[in-house]
């Protein structure tokens, strides 16, 4: 068979390279998927059977030689043996792989957040409707006492309390706890998402509760201060657990794929590890920011800073979900970025 050359060149090269790219991607730390794995493969074995078409051929020498160093560079990558010694790269995890395991899951995090979001409509309606209510929506004491009885108390004891309040216990409390909440949201994932939504939905009606209070009591600007420095951070990264959660529900369904449980699980693995680990440290620095500067109120720190710095948070939050970690994603249009 006679082999037309530059058809050959021009119709091969792109596969070369999209094989190039994978393989780059890897020299980076960045961790290829299973789509990606499987399509480095296929490439791999499409490059080696050019490269033994090609040897053939005395006329392409610098074609020859950039194929046989590909191909030796993806025979390594998929028969490396020291995988598990690769080192831990902590800061191209949480840049690069957390926002990128995000983006990923997208449609499942606007599912989490619509379940909350519905959760707080209800607990605004609840709240209008049978003012009662806040006796059962509310927790944390918030329905034995008014908003405006609330916040005298706490702009009272915050400013006396300011010097000696004991800031890295409370802290510390904080990070446990929503952080105990958080993976509870992704194990109840194994209950094909039920408990997930039933917690994302009760998380929403305590917040629409609590916010419809306080705004009809005329307390709405203390509100905003109380929550946006921490509820910034602290209420996404709930909204990712839930994400977390669905995307667990998901697989257990195993709609559109035709492999066992078993390895359905050990292919989400890492991505519900990256999510969770991402949320544990977007609800240690909320913590922080709750202890340290969230609890305390005017005349100690003035309420528009609080909501100034909230907002900013929550914005550089969006853009870094958003944003982080592009310029080493796939751009093979088979890859569906926002599949659950």
């Amino acid at each position: 068979m006679i082999l037309d050359l530059e058809k050959f060149l021009a119709q091969e090269r792109p596969h070369w390279e999209a094989l190039e790219a994978l393989l780059n991607r890897l020299d980076t730390g960045d961790r290829l998927h299973l789509d990606d794995a499987r399509r480095m493969h296929a490439l791999y074995e499409r490059a080696s059977a050019d490269l033994a078409r090609l040897a053939t051929f005395a006329a392409e020498p610098e074609s020859r030689r950039y194929l046989e160093a590909l191909v030796a560079r993806a025979y390594a990558e998929i028969h490396e043996t020291r995988g598990s010694g690769r080192r831990f790269r902590f800061w191209h995890w949480f840049l690069v792989v957390f926002p990128q395991t995000f983006r990923r899951h997208a449609r499942a995090f606007g599912v989490s957040l619509g379940i909350s979001l519905v959760g707080t409509l209800f607990g605004i309606f609840a709240t209008l409707v049978d003012p009662d209510s806040r006796h059962v929506t509310m927790p944390f004491g918030h329905a034995e006492i008014t908003p405006t009885q609330r916040v005298r108390q706490e702009e009272k004891s915050r400013e006396k309390a300011a010097v000696h309040s004991q800031h890295a216990s409370f802290s510390g409390q904080l990070m446990t706890h929503n952080t105990q909440v958080s993976i509870g949201t992704l194990a109840f994932g194994m209950t094909w998402g039920i408990g997930t939504i039933i917690l994302l939905f009760y998380n929403g009606v305590v917040l629409g509760a609590i916010g419809t209070d306080y705004i009809t009591d005329g307390q709405g600007g203390f509100l905003a201060a109380w929550l946006l420095p921490h509820g910034s951070i602290e209420l996404p990264a709930i909204f990712i657990a839930g994400q977390a959660g669905l995307v667990l529900a998901h697989t257990l369904f195993g709609r559109r794929s035709n492999l066992p449980l078993g390895r359905r699980l050990r292919a989400v693995a890492p991505d519900l590890v990256t999510l969770i680990g991402g949320v544990a440290l977007l609800l240690v620095y909320a913590g922080i920011i709750e202890s340290f500067l969230s609890q305390y109120h005017e005349p100690v720190v003035p309420y528009s800073l609080k909501i100034a710095f909230g907002l900013v948070e929550l914005a550089g939050l969006v853009l870094f979900l958003t944003f982080a970690g592009r310029s080493t994603e796939s751009n093979d249009p088979g890859t569906d970025s926002t599949a659950p």
